[in-house]
């Protein structure tokens, strides 16, 4: 053998050692060469690799509001990619990277001799921007050193065919397309969305070195979490970009000079702008999805990178929800005063167990086979926690039942505006905090509405040709046929002796007359008017239906009042505009829902717009004037149920209509006292809030400015009489205040 002909030992054993070496490490190679440590992808799927694509939400102004994904990744094309970008990514990570063929066999070389024979662990590392690539598109999945030799083999080999396969243009828009930023962020579109706010394509060059910089580690180099570190790294990488001759020296001190600059924005599914719109958006889509991939499309909203083209109003959405939570703090406030220190979520021991038993964290505790009275306990035992607070978060240490008692106190809310011309959704409020209370007050919630079901009580009126000036007195009646139920009326008891108009009686929403109106009108006659108005929930056949003992959404309620400004026409209040693919094809276009059939006549539609026009002008609503300083044209209804349960607000305006729920989760928990609890209290403010501050952006004219048509001739003839007549002298002598007057409810047929 050749080695025998080699005299001295030591040269001929180290040549034995050095080629056995040789012979296994060609070996090993081969063996992964050829699968045996796992199937490598041939150029086939090399050559069709796809990326999961994150779904973005946008306002009707394209403004992006969220993103639905299992990662969080928006692919984009290399043209769109800005020249700075790539070569800060050449300068920093891979300076040969146009001159080797997807493996850097120098620079490994350097690697090798500074790491092993000079132990210098600051040498670098030897991985090209195709072998990253690889590593991205391949994650390793087991530990050791061993694994990882077979690893770094195995994407060297398939960095190789990579580029045999694509551009060196395409490899980098594949990188920069896979490369994590950390929290859950793919690729250098969303990363830029992410931090700065605008796409790829607009970022400047010093933002393009942050984003580059972070590659090294996204969580020592964040620029939110760390920002000296991520400065730090920014003008090293713009130190590359000079010595590698992309800029000049004083280009590079320019920049240097400037400061960190961050537009952040987390996609979080919890924050951000309307989260509860976001997530009912979610669901739409989700079912939208399922119906396409029934009829064998292929489309999934985490994955697919479906653009879902909404409604809502971005601006009007800000402005709505900054009044929302000025009023609500407020209320809070008030509302706990109002209670002291009597409070049920304080006192009634009862009723706190209650909801402690209904909690999740009860549940789960019985789920793990503890008893009652050991869940119990361990709700107990006090640990540190934060809790929710209109002042932020506190950090507080309590048990899991105090936390829950903290809870039971909450006000919620529920708004929503639309156009009543289409239906369309232009703001979404589902409740006063999506990370703590995931109840959506709009889309899940039906509650009783009280008096604002009174307009469609006396639309029916109208169209069962009971005239506007029709008066009916305001006297209590006791009803002994549904066991003596006697609605009353929150106002002077002298009103014993008011005969009230229509428009008297329902712009100071008087309880008496609602119910003697639903009595002439007929309740079967009020049902039927509000089907025809959108109303699908289940009403009662009751007499109690005139002061809004149904249990109606708030979305049912807004495209039913919509009818008041749309003709007659009901809407269906919709989210959606379009959804389309990523390449901005359209796969769906949604249209408006509006009946093809006038809810009640144009007479009666004009008249009812006057009578609630007088509620806010002079009526339960009037505060919009007197204590807003509101000008706008205005219609609308407020609305209290029994024990201050719920407030209500709807307000009409010729181009928006908006509706307002206030209360609490807890059915059995209302408002202390009316004067808080009504809805001109409660419910009101939000809406006049908003308007305020709509009125001073001049882009919604169009809204502020509208104005009501006048009413015909014929309707101000018909409005023409006086608002109410006292009982005369002998039929106040002979009717005693005290005494109600009993009788049966008629149940017309």
């Amino acid at each position: 053998m050749i080695f025998k002909r080699i005299k001295s030992p030591l040269l001929r054993y180290s040549l034995i050692i050095a080629s056995l070496f040789i012979g296994i490490t060609a070996v090993f190679v081969f063996s992964i060469y050829f699968g045996v440590w796992g199937v490598l992808p041939d150029k086939k799927s090399l050559a069709e690799i796809q990326h999961p694509r994150a779904s973005e939400i946008f306002t009707a102004d394209s403004v992006l509001i969220g993103k639905y994904y299992l990662n969080d990744r928006q692919p984009i094309l290399y043209k769109n990619i800005p020249k700075h970008l790539i070569n800060s990514l050449i300068a920093i990570e891979d300076e040969r990277f146009y001159d080797h063929s997807g493996v850097d066999y120098k620079s490994l070389f350097r690697v090798a001799i500074k790491t092993i024979l000079l132990q210098n662990e600051a040498s670098g590392g030897g991985s090209t921007l195709s072998q990253q690539l690889v590593k991205n598109l391949y994650p390793r999945t087991r530990n050791g050193t061993f694994f990882l030799a077979i690893d770094k083999i195995k994407e060297m080999i398939i960095a190789s065919r990579l580029e045999k396969i694509y551009s060196k243009e395409e490899v980098l828009e594949q990188y920069l397309n896979t490369v994590s930023f950390g929290d859950n962020t793919f690729g250098i579109e969303s990363a830029s969305i992410k931090f700065f706010g605008k796409g790829a394509n607009k970022l400047r060059i010093e933002e393009s070195a942050v984003l580059v910089g972070m590659l090294k580690a996204t969580y020592t180099y964040n620029p939110r979490v760390f920002p000296k570190k991520s400065l730090q790294r920014r003008n090293l990488v713009l130190k590359a970009l000079e010595e590698n001759d992309f800029i000049k020296t004083d280009e590079k001190d320019s920049l240097m000079s400037l400061p960190l600059a961050l537009n952040y924005t987390d996609y979080d599914h919890n924050s951000g702008l309307a989260p509860y719109f976001r997530e009912e958006v979610r669901k739409r889509v989700l079912s939208w999805c399922k119906n396409q991939n029934d009829q064998g499309n292929s489309y999934n909203i985490y994955t697919s990178g479906l653009k879902i083209y909404t409604t809502l109003d971005y601006k009007m959405q800000i402005l709505a929800e900054e009044s929302m939570k000025t009023h609500m703090k407020g209320l809070q406030r008030k509302f706990e005063k109002s209670y002291g220190n009597s409070a049920p979520w304080l006192t009634n021991k009862d009723l706190i167990l209650k909801v402690v038993k209904n909690s999740t964290a009860y549940q789960n505790l019985i789920a793990q086979g503890l008893n009652e009275q050991q869940a119990l306990n361990a709700l107990r035992k006090k640990k540190v926690m934060s809790l929710a607070s209109w002042d932020g978060e506190i950090e507080v240490e309590m048990s899991s039942i105090d936390s829950v008692a903290h809870y039971m106190k909450f006000l919620n809310t529920g708004s929503i505006s639309i156009d009543p011309g289409s239906g369309a959704v232009k703001t979404w409020i589902g409740g006063v905090n999506y990370k703590v209370f995931k109840y959506d007050h709009i889309s899940q919630s039906r509650r009783q509405v009280g008096s604002t079901f009174k307009p469609i009580v006396y639309t029916a009126a109208l169209e069962n040709k009971i005239a506007p000036c029709t008066y009916f007195s305001a006297e209590e009646v006791e009803y002994k046929n549904f066991e003596g139920w006697s609605p009353s009326n929150s106002g002077d008891k002298d009103e014993v002796f008011m005969n009230y108009s229509m428009e008297q009686a329902l712009s100071n929403s008087v309880n008496t007359v609602a119910v003697k109106v639903l009595e002439k009108t007929g309740i079967e006659n009020v049902i039927d008017q509000a089907k025809k108005m959108g109303i699908t929930s289940d009403l009662p056949n009751l007499p109690s239906l005139a002061l809004g003992a149904g249990e109606i959404g708030v979305e049912e309620m807004a495209g039913a009042y919509a009818c008041y400004v749309n003709k007659g026409r009901a809407v269906k209040p919709f989210l959606i505009s379009s959804i389309t693919n990523y390449q901005d094809s359209i796969l769906e276009t949604i249209k408006p829902t509006i009946s093809p059939v006038q809810s009640f006549n144009e007479e009666n539609r004009q008249i009812m717009v006057e009578f609630m026009k007088a509620t806010i002008n002079e009526g339960t609503g009037s505060r919009i004037r007197y204590t807003y300083g509101l000008e706008n044209d205005i219609a609308g209804k407020t609305g209290t149920t029994q024990n201050n349960k719920d407030a209500w607000f709807v307000a009409i305006t010729p181009k928006l209509v908006h509706v307002t729920w206030v209360g609490l989760d807890n059915h059995e928990i209302g408002f202390k006292n009316t004067s808080l609890g009504q809805g001109a209290s409660a419910a009101l403010p939000i809406f006049a809030l908003w308007m305020q501050k709509l009125n001073r952006e001049k882009a919604y004219n169009y809204i502020t400015r509208a104005r009501f048509m006048k009413p015909d001739a014929a309707v101000v003839a018909m409005l023409d009489c006086e608002p109410e007549k006292r009982d005369g002298f002998f039929k106040r002598l002979f009717k005693n205040p005290k005494r109600k007057k009993t009788k049966n409810f008629k149940e017309k047929n």
